[in-house]
Formats: C-alpha cells, sequence, structure tokens
C-alpha cells in the first residue's frame, strides 16, 4: 500500500543540504535545480564532480563545500538529500537529521527515506509527480516519458483561461468549483461513438 502523501516544496523558501558529490549527487543536484531553480542548496563531498562544479559556476544560490560532511552541516538547512557510497555514514547521518527534525532522503534505500524524489512531467505551470513508493525509479522514470508524450504542448493556454474564468467567477467557493468543475468536464467525458 502506498501511504505516501504527495507534496510540493517551495525550495527557494527553504535550504536543501545535499551530501555527496558523484554521479548521484550530481543526479540529485539537477532534480533539485530542474524544478526548483531559485532553490539555495549547500552541496558536501571531499569529492565533486566536475558536472557538479560547471553548474555551481552558473548559479551563486549553489554553494559547495569540498570536505567530509560534519553534523554542524545541518545547522540552519530544512531538508537533507544523502548521497554517498558509504552505506554506513548514510545511516548515521539520517539519524542525525532525524533528531533535529530534518526530512531526509538517503539515495537507493527507501527504508531511511522521509520522501522521495519523483520523476516529474512539466508542461508549463503543470506539474505531474510519479511516485512508485521506491519500488522502481525505472517505472517511475517510463510512466513521465508516456505523461509527457500523452499531455498536449497547449496546456499552459488552457490554464491561463481557466485562471481568467475563475477570476471572473461571483459567488461562494462552492459555487466557484461547481462551475470550475462543469466547465472542466469536457477534459474527462469520453466521446461517443457514432454507429
Amino acid at each position: 500500500m502506498n501511504n505516501l502523501f504527495p507534496i510540493f516544496l517551495k525550495l527557494e523558501n527553504l535550504h536543501t543540504l545535499i551530501i555527496g558529490g558523484g554521479y548521484v549527487g550530481l543526479e540529485k543536484i539537477t532534480a533539485v535545480l530542474d524544478n526548483s531553480p531559485e532553490a539555495t542548496v549547500t552541496l558536501v563531498s571531499p569529492e565533486i564532480r566536475q558536472e557538479i562544479r560547471e553548474i555551481a559556476a552558473g548559479n551563486e544560490r549553489l554553494s559547495l563545500i569540498e570536505r567530509k560532511f560534519e553534523d554542524e552541516d545541518l545547522v540552519e538547512k530544512d531538508l537533507v538529500i544523502v548521497a554517498t557510497n558509504d552505506k554506513e555514514e548514510n545511516k548515521r547521518i539520517k539519524s542525525v537529521a532525524r533528531t533535529r527534525h530534518m526530512l531526509c532522503n538517503v539515495a537507493d534505500t527507501p527504508p531511511l527515506c522521509d520522501f522521495y524524489l519523483s520523476s516529474v512531467v512539466k508542461k508549463g505551470n503543470l506539474k505531474v509527480a510519479i511516485s512508485t513508493n521506491g519500488m522502481s525509479p525505472t517505472m517511475a522514470k517510463r510512466l513521465k516519458e508516456v505523461l509527457n508524450d500523452a499531455l498536449p504542448d497547449n496546456l499552459e493556454t488552457a490554464m491561463e483561461q481557466l485562471k481568467a474564468v475563475r477570476d471572473m467567477l461571483k459567488g461562494d467557493f462552492a459555487y466557484k468549483v461547481d462551475e470550475l468543475n462543469r466547465i472542466t468536464s469536457v477534459l474527462v467525458e469520453k466521446s461517443e461513438i457514432k454507429e
């Protein structure tokens, strides 16, 4: 059973710590910045891939600290993503983060994760996050490809028009919801086949 609570975070209002500067660290920093380009991120690792250095060179909100993680690195951070190749250290970092009431993701170790990073389909302001409850990131990646192809590129225009309609509607909240549901019902109605 998937008991995950889906949520979209405004990372520009938080400070994210990524621990690990290898391939997985690169994957995580890329995912964070692709989805939240204004995020403030600190990455700590004794070794940092050149690709991460290149990203940091063009992003003043990304700080690199080239040394082994220290517990003090958690100070004034809101979210932690652990991406080292040392399983015992990953477990220890998760434990320290827990004592500080911080949400933590330990890459490729679902039992140590408070949250998972999802595969994301983006069409303008629409974002669809896909999770397999940590079971199969590859399946999530394939579903992302299917949805990306299936969703039309002109969704942004439709969303802008619906926002304008919502802004023009008079009445209480329940009335507005009913009207918007009526207007958008064509999106889910199955077309009748005429014989």
